[in-house]
This record gives structure tokens, C-alpha cells and sequence, in this order.
């Protein structure tokens, strides 16, 4: 796997992210030089992905730091920076992880500049090392459906994106794949599309075909054809939340996936980075918050024109509103097993608890 990464810092220690509005037809980067950047990062997707939104908001943090000293503004600026961050998007809770790691770390700081540097990098360094463990730990599951076919191709049908680009290196569901793809297993990807942002389609295929994975897009309601005909192996998907019960908050379209999955007795994983759990609460359905986005993510489709323009294009009459629900909540019955980065375990307090310990 290529040495690639979707956050880092600039020679006078600003920050880069790549402009994800933009792929799969255009590769450009943004520089965040305040905390106001990271902000509108987040908030308008340019960064996407539970662990990318941590690393974001926790280096968001560092340049209010550097922007408080520079200008001789008083501990209420770095305050306010906190506040506006945490509400920049309110599913994802590495977000808000990320954020009390960054405070936990400036309490104790001397130094908050070279405090804030480093609690951001750290931050971002182990993300890297967690998905690769998820990768380890998942890999066996993929290697005894290629046992069990002698060979033959893996067949993982994925949702959304939480690939490398959802993250900081290897991504979640990403890292069993890649991992595999090293020890010569066969696999092949079918990508669900992703509406409405279709980040299936722009962030997912754009990063298997960079890493040479086969893989096949597919309208977001095939998945359950494909499973009744048994073309899928296995179905592995990300979170943003996931709830003490095993609940899983992830990309709408998710729980359809997963009932499907059910009803064809087809094993539905759940790459978990334990950034992402939020052991605070017990019912998803009730208790996590549902992003609901501007309606014109739905009434539009950006896409690439015959004439080489990249463009919005309604899709609808100008006048038929849209619902924009960010979310859906899969619960914890319908996951075969979740993949976390200190093991697999099953998608309950106890499979959470025997892994996490700590959260008892």
C-alpha cells in the first residue's frame, strides 16, 4: 500500500487536508492557517470521516493556540475556538474525543503551543496505528471466507466511506481489505454509491482504484439483489457513533445493508476505531443525535460534465423539497460482530466490555 495520508503539516507548521468536495476529477489541497478553517472544514465536508473530523478539529485547536499568542487575545479565544468546533458536526464523536483530548492536554500544558503541536500529532499518529490493528484483527475474517471457497474471490460489499479518506492511513473497513490484497487473498469490492453525497462512489472508488482493488459501483438499493443471488461474501461498514449496547450510528442507508444482511445470513462487521464509541449512552435510536443537511445535497448531484466542468444538476422539480436525514442507527441484533482495533467482539456491552475494559 502507497504511503498516503489525508492530514498533514506544512514546513511553518499550518496544516493541509485534501479538498474532498473535489474527487474523483479533481485532486486539490487546502491550507488551514486558523481555527475558523478547520471549522468550515469539517463543517461543509471538505475532511469527511469520524477519525479525519477528529484529527481536523484537534489540529483546529493548535492553530487557535497559535492564532490566541500571536495576537495577545485572552484565554476566552480558545474557549470560544472549542465551542465552535464541537458544534461544526453533532454525530461524530471522535469529534468531540478528539476535542477533550486537545483540553485534557492544554490543563496541564507550560508551553501550550509546543503542548498543542504535539497532543494534535499524537492524535493523528494514533489513528494511524489503530486502523492498521483493525486491519490485523480483521483480516482473519476475510481469510476463512477465502478458505471456505478455496480460493476463490471475496466478495465485500461497503456503505459510505470510511477509507483512508475517512481517516488519517489505512483506513477501517479499508485496512482488512488492503491487508488481505498484501497476502495475495482475491477480493473484489462492490460500492454502494452513497447517496446523497455519494461518497461511495467519489471518495471509495477514487481510493480502490489509486490502490489497484477490484471493485464494481453499485446503486445504493442493489445490495439486497446482490445478496438474495449470493454475489456478497460479507458487508463491512464504518461508524460514527456507536452506543454501549452495540448500537451503530453510520451513513443513512446503513440499517437497509444490515436488515438485508440479515434476512440472506450474510455476516455484517462494523469497523470500529474505539474513538468512536460512546459508552455515556445505551439506546442509538433515542439517544444519538441525527444530522439532518441541507436539502439541496439531495436535490443536486455534483458530477462531471461532456464538456469537463465539474457542476451541480437538479434532479428534481425546483420547487419539490428534500429530506436530508445524515444518519440512521443499525442495531446492535443485526451486527455479526464488530472489529475493533484491540480485537473482534460481539456487538453488546459485554463483546464492548471484554475488549474495553476500562469503560466498566
Amino acid at each position: 500500500m502507497s504511503k498516503f495520508r489525508t492530514i498533514w503539516t506544512t514546513e511553518d507548521k499550518y496544516v493541509e487536508v485534501i479538498d474532498q468536495r473535489k474527487l474523483p476529477h479533481e485532486f486539490v489541497t487546502i491550507k488551514l492557517e486558523t481555527y475558523k478553517d478547520a471549522e468550515v472544514a469539517i463543517k461543509d465536508m471538505t475532511v469527511r470521516g469520524a477519525p479525519l473530523i477528529g484529527a481536523t478539529a484537534a489540529y483546529g485547536i493548535y492553530l487557535a493556540v497559535r492564532e490566541m499568542l500571536e495576537n495577545q487575545l485572552d484565554g476566552s479565544f480558545l474557549d470560544q475556538a472549542f465551542s465552535d468546533l464541537r458544534a461544526s458536526r453533532p454525530t461524530a464523536v471522535n469529534l468531540f474525543w478528539a476535542l477533550d483530548k486537545m483540553r485534557e492536554a492544554l490543563d496541564n500544558a507550560d508551553d501550550f503551543l509546543a503542548t498543542a503541536w504535539k497532543a494534535a500529532g499524537d492524535i493523528v499518529e494514533e489513528d494511524v496505528e489503530t486502523c492498521r490493528m483493525i486491519g490485523v484483527h480483521g483480516l482473519p475474517l476475510i481469510e476463512e471466507i477465502a478458505s471456505r471457497k478455496q480460493g476463490d474471490i471475496v466478495n465485500i460489499l461497503t456503505h459510505c466511506n470510511a477509507g483512508m479518506l475517512g481517516c488519517v492511513e489505512w483506513g477501517t473497513i479499508t485496512s482488512p481489505i488492503y491487508q488481505a490484497i498484501q497476502k495475495g487473498i482475491k477480493v473484489h469490492v462492490w460500492v454502494d454509491e452513497t447517496r446523497p453525497r455519494n461518497q461511495g462512489s467519489n471518495l471509495t472508488a477514487y481510493e480502490l482504484t489509486r490502490h489497484n482493488v477490484p471493485h464494481t459501483l453499485i446503486v445504493d438499493n442493489a445490495g439486497g439483489h446482490l445478496m438474495q443471488h449470493g454475489m456478497v461474501d460479507m458487508v463491512i461498514v464504518g461508524t460514527d457513533r456507536t452506543t454501549r449496547q452495540g448500537d451503530v450510528a453510520n451513513k443513512i442507508g446503513t440499517y437497509l445493508k444490515a436488515l438485508a444482511a440479515y434476512d440472506n445470513k450474510i455476516p455484517f462487521y462494523v469497523a470500529l476505531p474505539s474513538t468512536t464509541l460512546d459508552m455515556t449512552i445505551n439506546n442509538g435510536l433515542t439517544e444519538i443525535p441525527i444530522e439532518e443537511r441541507n436539502q439541496d445535497e439531495v436535490r443536486y448531484m455534483i458530477g462531471k460534465g461532456k464538456n469537463g466542468n465539474i457542476e451541480p444538476v437538479l434532479i428534481c422539480p425546483e420547487t419539490t423539497p428534500a429530506s436530508n436525514y445524515g444518519f440512521d442507527v443499525t442495531p446492535a441484533r443485526l451486527v455479526s460482530k464488530i472489529i475493533t482495533e484491540r480485537g473482534v467482539c460481539d456487538a453488546s456491552e459485554e463483546g464492548l466490555l471484554s475488549l474495553f475494559p476500562e469503560y466498566k
